[in-house]
């Protein structure tokens, strides 16, 4: 049997190997043609010349296998130099890595009219598909494409014991009455999706069980039930569509939804928010749970204090949860909308605003809160807000917010200006500029305290290259600007609640709240008066 025949063997059986083909040499090299099979535990079939080169492409196949991606591999036989082998034949190698049998596994539990329709519906798009039931009957041949694996229990346990579940199978509970069983069975598995049809009652009833069986919220909240998109689907081959459609969705990681309804298509909820500091991100929260698609902006390194609800705190590394919801980092318009589709806020560094030309928001709201207008006017979106002193509403955007806590706080303004800056940080407990932290002089911002830290009257918070911060009153540490940061003489890098404990750091704060409630009133009148 030839090396392209024990290939065809092995991906009509679904087992995971990567082909090599040699595809450009120079020199001395060990060979000039030929392909080698590479199994997932490093057995090969064939050869590509042996010795250092070899063992070199079987590490960078089981690699690709891993990675479930092809690639291009490079050696040179010297001993120095780039891509050496540590050989002294002098020639060079290029090999093809291709990857085979790695057809996602869908595992049907339960072997009804469902599951039948389901296992039709996978096999044209390409699954490995196994189904298990306790009833021979059930399993017959005739009910199942070609190439469906049956596995045949004393009992649906005994089934479901003999199937190779792991982290990158489906798994699909579709049983007349052992629904019960396999669920308890599987739902501690670590596979990339479980679905159960079941009614609405009975998901309840068998979440409860899992519940009184120390099943852990968390695997119970993975279980994908009751299964499937509301399509209306009522037949075997509707509910087989939507069963699969649901299991692509989650193969891809994709958002779901209508086509239609995509933001790259329809960019009637997309909305372009300037700034990502702690009121941006209370405004991009209101916006985000009332389903618009938020998108922020902001400098390369924010200057923000509120650090643990802004969603700015992104653009320094890792993806930010404020409340429930997700941003992180864009590097492009691209990938903005790849991380709107995953459900996430991606926050952008852009501080011109550059990419609007791109993202064509239907709406532009300015949060940067400079106390005075950085750019934004009139004609960036077919309704624009903004946030603060500073701007015209009619002139500059369509509409202003009042942000001078009070009782005008919120207040939406269509024409006109907002309440002149006071200067005067907002009262808390009898505090108000005495609470707030400026650096002593220019320098780099060095921390000695975390946000959400108790500290005392002349507690050290931080130091501006030599000089000390002193925490001027008793509290806790509910701002603070990030580590390493360069500030000027005078710049607000913190601030202190002299609530202590009652204080909370790690939610958006009722200003940012209300504000936000604001902003989505205005959009919402704005939309029915400025767009219809």
């Amino acid at each position: 049997m030839n090396i392209f025949s024990q290939a065809a063997q092995l991906e009509q059986q679904n087992i995971p190997f990567a082909l090599t083909n040699i595809i450009d040499t120079k020199g001395s090299a060990p060979r000039h043609s030929g392909q080698m099979i590479v199994k997932a535990d490093g057995s090969i079939i064939g050869t590509v010349g042996g010795g250092m080169i070899e063992r070199y492409v079987i590490e960078q196949a089981i690699e690709a296998l891993q990675e479930r991606k092809p690639r291009v591999v490079k050696g040179r036989m010297t001993r120095s130099g780039p891509e050496a082998m540590g050989m002294d034949c002098g020639g060079a190698m290029t090999v093809f890595i291709d990857v085979f049998g790695l057809r996602p596994a869908l595992l049907l539990i339960g072997a009804g009219h469902v599951n039948r329709a389901v296992a039709h519906a996978a096999h044209v798009l390409g699954f490995d598909i196994t189904v298990a039931d306790a009833y021979e009957e059930s399993l017959s041949e005739e009910h199942f494409p070609e190439g469906t694996k049956r596995v045949l229990g004393k009992t649906m346990d005994d089934a479901i014991d003999q199937l190779t579940i792991d982290k990158n199978s489906f798994v699909v509970i579709a049983t007349n009455h052992q629904d019960q069983d396999a669920i308890t069975k599987v739902v501690g598995c670590d596979t990339q999706y479980i679905g159960l049809m079941a009614s609405r009652r009975k998901v309840q009833t068998l979440f409860t069980h899992l519940r009184k069986s120390s099943v852990s919220e968390a695997h119970i909240q993975a279980i994908h039930s009751p299964i499937g998109f509301n399509i209306g689907a009522e037949t075997p081959d509707e509910i087989a569509i939507s069963i699969m459609a649901e299991v692509l969705k989650v193969q891809h990681q994709s958002a779901g939804g209508l086509m239609k309804d995509d933001t790259r298509v329809n960019r009637h909820k997309l909305v372009l928010i300037r700034g990502a500091g702690d009121i941006a991100t209370g405004v991009a929260v209101r916006l985000h749970n009332s389903g618009f698609k938020v998108v922020m902006t902001d400098i390369a390194q924010p200057t923000v204090i509120r650090c643990t609800v802004s969603f700015a705190q992104c653009l320094y590394g890792d993806p930010v949860e404020v409340e429930g919801i997700t941003a992180q980092k864009a590097r492009s318009c691209e990938e903005v909308f790849t991380v709107l589709e995953q459900g996430n806020i991606p926050v952008m560094v852009d501080q011109e605003c550059c990419s609007l030309n791109n993202l064509k928001p239907t709406f532009v709201v300015d949060a940067i809160l400079a106390k005075r207008n950085l750019g934004t006017t009139k004609d960036m979106a077919p309704v624009t807000v903004a946030l603060g002193p500073g701007f015209n509403a009619g002139v500059d955007c369509d509409a202003v917010i009042e942000t001078n806590r009070g009782h005008y706080l919120g207040r939406v303004i269509y024409h006109g200006e907002t309440q002149a800056n006071t200067g005067i940080p907002g009262n808390i407990a009898g505090y108000t500029h005495q609470r707030v932290l400026r650096a002593p002089c220019n320098g780099i911002m060095h921390n000695h305290v975390s946000l959400g830290d108790i500290v005392e009257e002349g507690d050290v918070i931080a130091h501006v290259a030599d000089s000390p911060v002193v925490s001027p009153l008793s509290g806790m540490v509910r701002g603070l600007l990030n580590e390493g940061l360069t500030v000027t003489e005078g710049f607000k890098i913190g601030d202190i609640d002299p609530r202590g404990i009652e204080a909370d750091f790690t939610t958006v704060s009722d200003k940012a709240r209300a504000i936000g409630g604001s902003v989505l009133e205005a959009m919402l009148h704005l939309e029915q008066t400025t767009l219809s």
